[in-house]
């Protein structure tokens, strides 16, 4: 017997990773029979998935895996940007040795996932950290909390672009590039870098010819 918080979770990491693609439905029925939970508290999941924007919900026809809405990208990105540029050049003037150290070991266990594509979640993950470290160490936690209440589309998003053949390299080479700056107190090329490593790919018509299956028309 599972939870309701359990259940939750399941269906978010599902849906974040891929695994439950956009626009896959999620039947009533063939949940409860896999979490063997009735309807009542089952139902009370699927509510708070579509108000945290997983699902879309249409009577009578059922609910639906919601599809990647690049609008809701864009502003997650433009929100990212503006606050990753300004906790680096933070950090700049803040960070001390066993800071850089701590963020170099990640940046190490990254690099070893990004010669190996099948090791895409920890990878994910790893990038996940070295960019909550930056806010934590920059006393900003709150803010990235409050980020990840509302991530739903940006995660799908960049699940997809780190897909691409050679991406994981590139992306660890550009958090490489960060640190080093940040380490030698280089605040000029920030807004570069950080502009580069969060926006490079967001008008890629290749990528929109590749995955348009999972993007809201």
């Amino acid at each position: 017997m599972y939870t309701k918080e359990e259940i939750l979770k399941q269906l978010k990491n599902d849906i974040l990773s891929l695994k439950i693609k956009p626009g896959a439905i999620l039947s009533e029925t063939v949940l409860a029979e896999q979490f063997q939970l009735s309807r009542t508290p089952l139902r009370d999941v699927l509510k708070q998935l579509s108000l945290e924007s997983y699902i879309d919900v249409y009577p009578k026809r059922g609910n639906f895996v919601s599809y990647i809405d690049l609008e809701s990208v864009e502003q997650m990105i433009y929100l990212r940007s503006a606050l990753e540029k300004e906790i680096m050049k933070d950090l700049c003037s803040q960070l001390s040795l066993k800071d850089i150290q701590e963020l170099k070991k990640i940046l190490d266990k990254q690099k070893v996932c990004a010669r190996d594509e099948e090791k895409i979640d920890l990878f994910l993950a790893l990038d996940d950290q070295f960019h909550s470290s930056m806010f934590r160490l920059a006393g900003r936690e709150f803010l990235w909390d409050l980020i990840q209440q509302s991530n739903v589309h940006y995660v799908r998003y960049r699940k997809l672009h780190m897909l691409e053949r050679g991406k994981l390299l590139q992306i660890w080479g550009e958090h490489q590039f960060m640190l080093e700056h940040i380490a030698i107190k280089n605040t000029e090329e920030i807004d570069a870098l950080v502009r580069h490593h969060l926006r490079d790919d967001m008008n890629s018509l290749e990528f929109l010819d590749r995955y348009s299956d999972y993007i809201k028309k």
